[in-house]
């Protein structure tokens, strides 16, 4: 097969099943099935051999529900999908674990496929925490993160705060023993209460907003101590250890999504597949395309490249679009009133302004 070179570089796949459906979250929708996982990634197949264009790949992420909790065989049976993608030699290909799946063979089955970087749920080491959000597995953390270690140098963990009854005195416990492990790259996210989940039928209360910025503020300090480079509202990491995947959409690039209910951006279409399982096993996979105007990749540049702590690089944007940065919409307004800061190459959020950034995002909507 002829190797081309081309725009897109990334690549989203998404196995939306769990073995446990989260409290909190409404992204997996199907519990563990088996009958149902082998017609899923059979027709995943079809999918990627279809829309997939030879490219060369940067980033590969699986994610979804959990797919670490595929069998040995079904592992087997996925990767031996992904052999079809052509890799740039410094590629980034992660896969999303639950710390509860981590085994050595498990791990092993990564390497030998190619996975590079693993994107671990710790969401705390706190066990009253871990009850809270019904994930109260008798397993030691911290031995499955040093097996991990064993086998991959690069290695995000998620942590999630701001859980009702949590303290500021938790979360740090928290952020420093991932600092003790020496995990190179940690993602922080505030509970957000999704309907139509448990947390959310059963009116959990969300914590003080005081009290949820006070930790947002102990995380970004915490970590800036020990040297985690903050580089995107919610992500901190060690240098040289940043997403390159998660990059790709911060910088509005092309990517292939792939799978239930995924994402994809490829020649100026958004579209989104279909979220009905049935749909997607019988071959109706996409539900929506959206032809993206020169104005609509504008609104994306803005709202997803303000994220980036260092935020829009002023020539790469006149390069894309033919236009200064400075120009469009309201920026120079916003520079003025001290949301936005101006230097030399850059135009990024006023970093005291980047907790309440959605505030400031939404003025490009």
């Amino acid at each position: 097969m002829e190797k081309i070179k081309d725009k897109v570089k990334s690549i989203y796949i998404h196995i939306p099943f769990c073995k446990n459906i989260c409290n909190y979250c409404d992204f997996c929708k199907f519990y563990y099935n088996k009958n149902w996982i082998k017609k899923y990634l059979n027709e995943l197949e079809k999918e990627i051999k279809i829309k997939y264009k030879n490219e060369y790949i940067n980033t590969i992420y699986i994610g979804g529900g959990t797919p670490s909790m595929l069998s040995n065989d079904e592992l087997n049976k996925l990767f031996s999908i992904t052999k079809i993608f052509n890799l740039e030699d410094n590629y980034e290909f992660t896969i999303e674990c639950n710390i509860e799946d981590i085994t050595e063979e498990k791990l092993q089955i990564f390497k030998k496929n190619k996975i590079n970087r693993l994107s671990i749920g710790i969401q705390s080491f706190n066990k009253r925490i871990l009850k809270y959000l019904g994930r109260d597995y008798n397993i030691d953390i911290i031995d499955k993160l040093n097996l991990s270690k064993k086998y991959f140098k690069n290695i995000n963990v998620d942590i999630m705060y701001a859980f009702e009854n949590q303290s500021i005195k938790d979360l740090k416990e928290d952020i420093l023993k991932i600092i003790s492990l020496d995990i190179p790259h940690v993602s922080c996210y505030s509970l957000i209460l999704e309907e139509h989940t448990k947390f959310y039928n059963d009116k959990i209360k969300q914590i003080d907003e005081d009290l949820d910025y006070e930790m947002y503020k102990l995380i970004c300090k915490t970590l800036k101590d020990y040297s985690y480079n903050h580089y995107e509202i919610s992500n901190f990491s060690k240098k040289g250890y940043e997403s390159k995947h998660n990059l790709c959409y911060w910088n509005n690039n092309k990517y292939y999504g792939f799978g239930l209910s995924s994402s994809g951006y490829i020649e100026d279409i958004r579209y989104t597949n279909t979220k009905n399982l049935n749909k997607y096993l019988n071959g109706k996979i996409v539900a929506k395309e959206e032809k993206i105007s020169k104005e609509d990749k504008i609104k994306y540049e803005l709202i997803l490249g303000f994220r980036k702590i260092k935020g829009i690089n002023k020539n790469d944007f006149k390069e894309k679009y033919n236009i200064n940065l400075i120009d469009v919409y309201n920026i120079k307004d916003l520079i003025d009133k001290g949301y936005l800061i101006e230097d030399k190459d850059n135009i990024f959020i006023n970093y005291k302004y980047i907790y309440v950034c959605n505030d400031i995002l939404v003025n490009f909507i």
